[in-house]
């Protein structure tokens, strides 16, 4: 099965999703937005977005190369876990007409990203661990031991508000106060929001942990509905969004001074600030293919390891594929 799934992937690598071409979806031209990721459609007649999930992969705030069947795993993982979650938090899905593509409700965007931590761990600037090594014992407000080790747990999850910074800049941790402080939302509605995530963190985890994972962080990102209420937007719970570790073996794993086996895309931050030495500035490298392969395979066990569904990728070619589902031109 090793060898099938390799195979299609590689036979992948030249035919993945980097972008979308269109001007107009459904016969009428629509601004779009390019994310990191995901390439929108603003319907404001009908107050949706038409969001199509590429295979980008973005690490260190940038778009760092493509890997294959990322956006298929992605918007039908965000898909599960918003079905899952509903009852906890209203969200943005409206409909899933491709696999590639969510239909969503349009909401305004809070100017925050809601990152819930309850692992001492990272590689990226912004991360809980590399504060922590350079001798921060407060982050974002949160008071911390002396003595911990990377990868250990927190005595309780904690919520660290980032920034969203523009295309091409850096996030920015903060605490709620320095949030606060920027004038960039009101305190009623920030509290709010944090209730969610914490309620939606808790609820990951529970999940998690039933298949075998470790849901040590996430980043939720919420929008506020034309009615006010706080929805959950973009997506939840995905190789993207959040770090997986494998249960079995974690604790063996952070007696030994190892890193945990994880599902996510730090195997692919490892990479590029490991063996590519790159952290962030300049030209990112070239991801080898056996790179991107294994990237691949590990989204995909994250799908099928969360859900317990079994992942069955379309290989169509994926342009014209989306482009009949949504009648784009």
């Amino acid at each position: 099965m090793t060898t099938t799934l390799d195979a299609t992937l590689r036979a992948q690598l030249g035919h993945t999703l980097d972008a979308t071409p269109w001007t107009s979806i459904g016969g009428r031209a629509l601004p779009r937005y390019d994310g990191k990721v995901r390439d929108c459609y603003i319907d404001r007649e009908r107050g949706e977005r038409v969001i199509v999930v590429t295979d980008r992969l973005s690490a260190f705030d940038a778009v760092v190369g493509s890997i294959p069947f990322k956006g298929q795993v992605l918007n039908q993982l965000a898909a599960y876990w918003f079905e899952l979650t509903q009852d906890l938090a209203p969200n943005h899905m409206l409909r899933v007409p491709d696999p590639n593509v969510m239909i969503a409700r349009e909401c305004e965007p809070l100017p925050v990203e809601l990152v819930m931590r309850a692992y001492l761990t990272g590689v990226t600037s912004t991360s809980i661990w590399k504060a922590y090594e350079a001798g921060a014992r407060t982050f974002c407000g949160h008071a911390l031991p002396d003595g911990m080790t990377k990868n250990q747990p927190l005595a309780a999850p904690i919520l660290t508000p980032s920034t969203k910074a523009a295309k091409g800049d850096h996030d920015v941790s903060v605490s709620r106060e320095e949030l606060l402080a920027m004038g960039r939302m009101d305190p009623e509605l920030f509290d709010r929001a944090a209730a969610i995530a914490a309620k939606l963190f808790a609820a990951g985890q529970a999940h998690a942990a039933k298949q075998g994972l470790i849901l040590a962080d996430t980043k939720y990102e919420m929008g506020v509905a034309t009615d006010g209420t706080i929805v959950l937007i973009d997506e939840i719970h995905t190789p993207d969004s959040s770090r997986y570790w494998y249960a079995a073996d974690y604790a063996t794993r952070l007696a030994a001074g190892e890193e945990p086996r994880s599902l996510d895309k730090e195997y692919v931050r490892r990479w590029l600030a490991g063996e590519a030495k790159w952290t962030g500035d300049g030209t990112p490298p070239v991801m080898p293919d056996d790179v991107r392969v294994e990237a691949a395979k590990r989204y995909i066990a994250s799908y099928e390891l969360v859900t317990g569904r079994t992942f069955v990728p379309d290989t169509r070619e994926p342009v014209a594929r989306i482009a009949a589902a949504l009648d784009a031109k």
